[in-house]
């Protein structure tokens, strides 16, 4: 596969950065960390040389990519099949020829569109592969690692990118925190982590920093729930590969945001 794949790359986050460099800013910001060891590199050459391989499962009606064992952060990508044509939701780093081969398969990419800076990754390298461009939220310009004219940077609250497929700044996590809504069926939502789907599947979090435990400060909780409300999605996919709500997420994010205002008060019961 072609590609600039001895581009270095964070092993901890997985960003990839244009050239060699000493410090990794994602990592070195509150939402993520340096490991105890220090910072670690790495390239896409020798992550596909080593024990990586390709993992590709259908999930419900959309495709999931990822590789094993996990790499980074370890999320997984979902391939939208659209009237359209396909749309990659979310990078991860790892990227080969089987990855390329089955998505070429099934079409091709008409688009990547990426919830936050943790999954820019080699979202270059996926762009150059499939010739389609990658949709970014504006506010979260200056995370980018590798800058690129593929990169599409849209500002504001909304933006349907393509036919029946819209993203949404909820400014959760990150201020350019975007999910992506598709209106098709019951409609579904895909979040990232943007809104996370927990353990119990009957509730979602919203989070600052998941690995450093700080919650998302209560007007950005409010405004989100705000955005979701009017639009219908029956199933809710996050970033991790059982991170599903197959029926009822509407409601269930929406109930979420209820909770966690209520405990952000100090209203809710001991």
């Amino acid at each position: 596969m072609e590609g600039d794949s001895a581009l270095p790359i964070c092993a901890t986050c997985g960003m990839q950065y244009a050239a060699p460099r000493p410090d990794c800013p994602i990592c070195e910001d509150e939402r993520q960390y340096v490991p105890p060891g220090g910072q670690q590199w790495t390239d896409l050459a020798t992550v596909r040389s080593g024990e990586h391989t390709a993992l590709i499962r259908e999930q419900g009606d959309v495709l999931g990519i990822g590789c094993q064992p996990k790499f980074a952060i370890g999320q997984r990508a979902l391939l939208l099949r659209t009237d359209a044509g396909n749309v990659l939701w979310d990078c991860l780093s790892y990227l080969d020829d089987e990855i390329i081969g089955a998505i070429n398969d099934l079409g091709g990419l008409i688009a990547i569109a990426i919830s936050h800076p943790h999954y820019y990754t080699t979202m270059i390298e996926w762009s150059r592969a499939f010739d389609a461009p990658v949709h970014l939220h504006a506010n979260d310009q200056k995370w980018i690692g590798r800058p690129d004219p593929a990169i599409r940077l849209w500002d504001g609250t909304s933006t349907e990118f393509a036919p029946g497929l819209t993203l949404i700044n909820l400014g959760v996590h990150f201020d350019g925190g975007t999910v992506l809504h598709w209106d098709r069926g019951a409609g579904a939502l895909f979040s990232g982590d943007i809104v996370q789907v927990i353990p119990d599947r009957s509730h979602v979090a919203f989070m600052y920093s998941y690995p450093n435990l700080i919650p998302e400060r209560p007007s950005v909780v409010r405004r989100a729930a705000r955005l979701l409300e009017p639009h219908r999605f029956d199933a809710l996919y996050g970033a991790w590969w059982d991170a599903v709500i197959p029926t009822g997420a509407h409601d269930i994010v929406q109930r979420s945001a209820a909770r966690y205002l209520r405990f952000a008060s100090g209203d809710a019961p001991a």
